[in-house]
């Protein structure tokens, strides 16, 4: 762009084309405006190794999701948490390499095999492991809020208070308002 390439059909063509490789590729409409396009090659990173606590910090602040689940059993309800980061499947290495870094959690390849989910569901992990993690290492923006409310929900859990029809309608209302369904 630099240079006014992307203003001739051969330059846009090139900027069509980074763009087909990149995440999801070409939306409907682009592929109907440049049906014969090629995605680039990404090159291959072969050292996939984390080695900075802030950099896993601020990956997870764009790409990580706090949960928090309810769920009905035979005997109520039962209350459980899950840390997972998500990436496009070329990027497994890496999503694995969280269990190492993180020393607990699961690699999930999702139905459609385009992505892979790194995973931890063990309460003990995410209260021992990935609360104290992010407790030292902050994440940014709204996601912060999240991780608050997934934090709350442990320290209920914690106390025993999930398993009362009081710390399960508290849990309830910070669901509520937990991830997309938070208002400003």
């Amino acid at each position: 762009m630099n240079n006014k390439e992307h203003l001739t059909c051969e330059g846009l063509s090139n900027i069509v084309a980074i763009r087909a490789s990149v995440n999801w590729g070409l939306s409907v409409i682009l592929v109907k405006f440049f049906p014969n396009i090629v995605p680039v090659q990404r090159p291959l990173v072969k050292n996939q190794e984390i080695i900075d606590p802030n950099w896993v910090a601020g990956f997870v602040t764009g790409e990580g999701c706090f949960l928090i689940n309810i769920l009905k059993n035979k005997t109520g309800f039962s209350v459980s948490l899950k840390f997972t980061v998500g990436q496009h499947s070329r990027d497994a290495e890496l999503i694995k390499s969280l269990i190492n870094y993180l020393g607990c959690g699961q690699i999930y390849l999702r139905s459609n095999k385009d992505a892979v989910d790194f995973v931890v569901s063990r309460y003990s992990d995410i209260s021992e492991k990935i609360i104290p993690f992010f407790d030292k290492y902050t994440i940014k923006g709204t996601k912060v809020k999240d991780l608050e409310d997934f934090k709350r929900v442990a320290d209920i859990m914690k106390k025993k208070e999930h398993l009362t029809p009081e710390g399960l309608k508290q849990i309830r209302l910070i669901k509520a308002g937990t991830n997309s369904k938070r208002k400003n």
